[in-house]
């Protein structure tokens, strides 16, 4: 298994924007060095506690501050962008990052962004954006026809190629191979954007305000929608995301996280937007539990995984068990405060935690494969 970061951000409103931007970068820097592989970083434009609009600009400075660690978008909101700037800008990034890039998209959502962008929502207007510009981008990678391209939000005209001056439209990825890693990722059971991923093999991203019958209910959307379009699939490929905290002891771990950054941006962003946009159901894993018991500290149960480094393993090795196996584990990314708790609780994770899970995996594979073995050799001898 992989070690990644998803970080949103969350920063509270009023906080200074350079400083917390340079937090934010300061803490890829660390993971990096500790060997996580990737890091997604999410674009919003109107939310005050989620400050990264342009989400390329801030790995651009990472990739320079970074050796390995592979930095992606989390999520490039298609609706939101003109394809032609957009292919440009992401285009160069790859460039840029020579490998290290991943690009995620999607629809956007968060619905004062949909109001800043006049976006149609109830006629879910970003879904079918979100496919035409991606289509837009694609095509413009390769080799587009001179002539104007009209779109009922957008339009550009290629000009002729001139080979003399040396003007045409020449930005390429760096991965070309016909275009980088894109990535889609899913909040709802039945997510559209999971199942087109699955469609067109993109990676799939699973957030992580989701109960475990949510995630399996993700993997099923993607993996049908793969065979439908006759794709096959790998869990490899899947990255899950969760609050995950290592104290040094099981108690401190829950207290730091329940009285912390965790607790702070859940009481006073995560579950109101929630409540909001009535979605915390996705939070219940009995559904019909009141919406005022969806508290930090049933959260710190049910939903973080939380604790010293054998508690996390085994949650984490429960997790993996019953959604039925996937590739990255993305930690949420959240203000390390203090730093030297969150610094800590990364080194744990990746130093101890991992391999401890990586053990309890690697045997239960071994038990299943002498199980079939046992199964295969009774079955032919009658």
């Amino acid at each position: 298994m992989e070690l990644g970061l998803f970080n949103m951000p969350l920063h509270p409103p009023g906080a200074d924007h350079a400083e917390t931007l340079e937090a934010d970068i300061e803490q890829l820097v660390l993971l990096d060095r500790l060997g996580f592989a990737e890091a997604w970083i999410g674009e919003h434009f109107l939310s005050e506690w989620e400050n990264i609009m342009c989400a390329d600009l801030v790995i651009a400075n990472a990739l320079a501050r970074t050796e390995r660690i592979k930095l992606g978008t989390g999520v490039s909101s298609l609706p939101y962008h003109h394809p032609v700037m957009l292919a440009h800008r992401i285009a160069l990034l790859d460039q840029l990052a020579r490998g290290r890039f991943m690009w995620g998209i999607g629809s956007g959502a968060f619905a004062a962004d949909f109001v800043l962008w006049e976006i149609d929502t109830k006629n879910f207007e970003q879904r079918q954006l979100t496919r035409e510009a991606l289509d837009t981008i694609l095509m413009l990678w390769k080799d587009p026809e001179p002539g104007p391209y009209r779109h009922r939000r957008w339009s550009f005209t290629i000009p002729e190629r001139d080979p003399v001056l040396g003007v045409s439209l020449h930005m390429r990825p760096y991965q070309n191979r016909p275009h980088p890693p894109i990535a889609v990722a899913g909040v709802g059971p039945r997510s559209d954007m999971l199942a087109y991923g699955g469609a067109r093999g993109f990676i799939p991203l699973s957030l992580n305000v989701l109960t475990v019958p949510t995630l399996v209910q993700h993997w099923e959307t993607y993996e049908e929608s793969a065979k439908q379009a006759g794709r096959s699939t790998s869990r490899s490929i899947w990255r899950i995301a969760r609050e995950v905290y290592v104290g040094e002891t099981s108690k401190s771990a829950r207290e730091e996280a329940i009285n912390g950054t965790f607790g702070r941006d859940f009481r006073a962003y995560i579950l109101p937007l929630m409540k909001k946009i009535n979605v915390l159901q996705a939070l219940k894993v009995d559904p019909n539990i009141p919406d005022e018991a969806v508290t930090v500290e049933y959260l710190a149960e049910n939903i973080w995984i939380v604790g010293d480094v054998d508690e996390v393993a085994e949650k984490l090795y429960d997790m993996y068990m019953a959604v039925g196996g996937f590739g990255t584990l993305l930690v949420m990314g959240h203000e390390w405060e203090p730093q030297a708790q969150h610094r800590d609780s990364m080194n744990r994770l990746k130093t101890q935690v991992l391999p401890r899970l990586e053990q309890k995996i690697a045997a239960k594979r071994r038990v299943k494969s002498r199980g079939v073995r046992n199964d295969t050799l009774v079955n032919r001898n009658g």
